[in-house]
């Protein structure tokens, strides 16, 4: 595991490399580069540390952590300001790790924009949604009763809604059984039953069997 300090390094040199494509004139990461260096993950370059390519990799991802911890702050937990929300953010995307940005980003229906209007790096997560939803991932609407599968994402930015999917358990790679389609979609998760219109059944998005 890497030390958050490195990361935040990582961030910044990425944001400086990809985003920004330009340098500070003082290097506000330069206590860091040491270390991110006996990791292998920058090496010094005409007199400036650069990324290596397991570098970017990593920077990308905590780029890709901070700005989906943004949206789940603003969707989910309803952080109201910019600077809590980018101070809180800052704490979460250190860890969201092993696998729980994938959760966190199919939670949230595969946001491609954070709060800021950024562009969120996709992961694998993103990729394999993409396939699925070509061949064999409907909304729970287009169900019959009877079909049984797991829940692939959600496609809500209502986070009255994400709040409720989550209070019923509706996650990600939970099994879901429908039970009836009228007048509402009743469907079961676990042990319980529960009872959803249809506009919430057309964001809840399933990996059928």
């Amino acid at each position: 595991m890497i030390d958050p300090i490195i990361e935040e390094a990582l961030e910044d040199l990425y944001l400086c490399e990809v985003e920004h494509q330009s340098y500070p004139s003082d290097d506000p990461t330069a206590a860091a580069m040491a270390d991110a260096s006996s990791h292998g993950l920058v090496e010094l370059i005409d007199g400036r540390y650069k990324l290596t390519e397991s570098g970017m990799d990593l920077g990308r991802n905590v780029v890709r952590r901070h700005r989906l911890a943004e949206c789940l702050l603003r969707d989910v937990l309803r952080t109201t300001t910019d600077d809590r929300m980018e101070q809180d953010a800052c704490r979460f995307e250190h860890v969201l790790l092993n696998g729980l940005d994938d959760k966190i980003c199919s939670l949230l229906g595969h946001p491609t924009r954070c709060p800021h209007g950024k562009k969120i790096p996709e992961g694998e997560c993103c990729r394999r949604a993409r396939e699925d939803t070509i061949q064999e991932v409907r909304p729970l609407c287009d169900a019959k009763p009877g079909d049984e599968g797991a829940v692939a994402y959600l496609t809500t930015r209502d986070n009255r809604e994400v709040q409720k999917m989550m209070a019923m358990g509706i996650l990600p790679g939970v099994r879901i059984q429908v039970i009836r389609r009228f007048p509402s979609y009743v469907f079961q998760v676990g042990y319980s039953q529960f009872t959803v219109d249809r506009p919430l059944a057309e964001v809840i998005y399933v990996h059928w069997q």
